[in-house]
């Protein structure tokens, strides 16, 4: 944190979105960003050299649950793990993989046959999620999912990344570890801070740690994850303290 809070002008913030700007809510469609996120980081972007939203979701998800982060000066949103980026107001990405759209058409007839009628499936262009938050069994359900969901995505080409009570079906090589560090070079970055909150940002956290660069990795608490917390420098509470973090890294900054 010292080498970021000397030259904040150098340092990158990335942030993860559902869990760490965004309370975990049962309907993915039903999220939004924290309300005083979008403020704290329009104050933050105006120090630092870029804030790098970095998520499964699609940009415009993203912006859509959170319309005031367009205000952000300099924010640049790396949807579906840096395949699609959002920058300055357009959205650009390479054509969509073909395995997913197979996998969405089959997903729920194999969720019919299994008896499964209470998980919600979540479109995301370039991926496809399978939530069990809503389940009667929400641990049970996902369970009993992750074989067939590992076999329909495998037989697809796709790959399964689970989560928080989800079980996301995605292309081979979309990490969100993959996405920051090419992130970091691009933008010549002298210093670095993640905040996540599940098992797919522990590919960000090693990217921290692999950048040659000084990093600190933050998580936002939950009792459903620990593994973040047991590798992370800080440790804060949920979407709340990733903001009041966030504050108090700019209020250091003007008084410096």
């Amino acid at each position: 944190m010292e080498a970021i809070l000397k030259d904040p002008a150098g340092a990158v913030i990335g942030l993860d979105f559902d869990g760490t700007l965004s309370p975990i809510v049962p309907d993915p469609d039903a999220a939004v960003v924290h309300p005083d996120a979008p403020p704290a980081l329009a104050e933050l972007g105006r120090h630092v050299r870029a804030i790098a939203i970095v998520t499964g979701r699609p940009p415009a998800k993203v912006l859509e649950l959170g319309p005031a982060l367009k205000e952000v000066p300099g924010l640049v949103v790396l949807g579906h793990y840096g395949f699609e980026r959002w920058e300055d107001g357009r959205i650009t990405a390479p054509p969509p993989p073909a395995g997913v759209p197979r996998v969405k058409a089959e997903l729920p007839l194999l969720l019919d046959r299994l008896g499964v009628t209470d998980a919600v499936i979540e479109d995301k262009g370039r991926a496809v999620a399978v939530h069990t938050r809503r389940s009667a069994d929400p641990h049970g359900t996902l369970e009993r999912l992750r074989g067939p969901l590992a076999a329909l995505a495998a037989e697809h080409g796709l790959v399964v990344e689970p989560g928080r009570l989800v079980l996301e079906l995605r292309p081979a090589g979309m990490d969100k570890g993959h996405a920051l560090s090419a992130f970091l070079a691009e933008r010549s970055a002298r210093s670095v801070l993640f905040a996540g909150d599940d098992l797919g940002d522990l590919a960000a956290f090693d990217a921290v740690r692999a950048a040659g660069i000084p990093g600190v990795t933050v998580c936002s608490g939950s009792a459903e994850v620990t593994e973040l917390a047991e590798r992370a420098d800080i440790v804060v509470d949920g979407p709340e303290g990733v903001v009041a973090l966030l504050r108090e890294l700019t209020s250091a900054f003007s008084r410096s």
